[in-house]
């Protein structure tokens, strides 16, 4: 079982690229580039961000995509959500009809907890504590480098 797919990791490279350099334009290329993701694919990522206003794009000389939204505001887990649908563990179908069982169902309350657990872990992981992270993390490196 994935939590998380391809698309989700890719647009929060992506956005902590854009994060990272919050103000300017980038390329699609040069975040392709920087992250090792296909470039058609971020596009198509970067679209839908676009569309959802996280970020704006600028054609032409020195154009890209610039973050809009603030980074302290972008939850992985809004991210899930728009990439992936909502959070869910269990589906309760089987072959597109809702399991017969799905209302006697013991476990299903015990699922259910859970994806909310998880929902409310991922909402608490911004684009900008990622960042932060990251600096920290550069940061040790340059002591341990002393």
């Amino acid at each position: 079982m994935k939590l998380l797919t391809k698309n989700t990791d890719y647009v929060v490279r992506a956005l902590i690229v854009l994060a990272m350099k919050r103000g300017q334009f980038i390329s699609a290329r040069e975040i392709s580039k920087s992250q090792n993701t296909p470039y058609q694919f971020l596009r198509q990522i970067l679209q839908k961000l676009i569309q959802n206003k996280i970020v704006v794009s600028k054609e032409g000389i020195g154009g890209g995509v610039r973050i809009v939204k603030s980074p302290s505001k972008i939850s992985v887990l809004e991210l899930i959500e728009m990439f992936q649908g909502n959070l869910e563990l269990s589906d309760c179908m089987f072959r597109n009809k809702i399991c017969q069982n799905r209302k006697t169902c013991v476990l299903r309350p015990e699922i259910k907890r859970i994806e909310n657990n998880v929902a409310l872990e991922f909402s608490k992981i911004t684009i900008e504590k990622l960042v932060k992270k990251i600096g920290e993390k550069d940061e040790k490196k340059l002591y341990r480098n002393r």
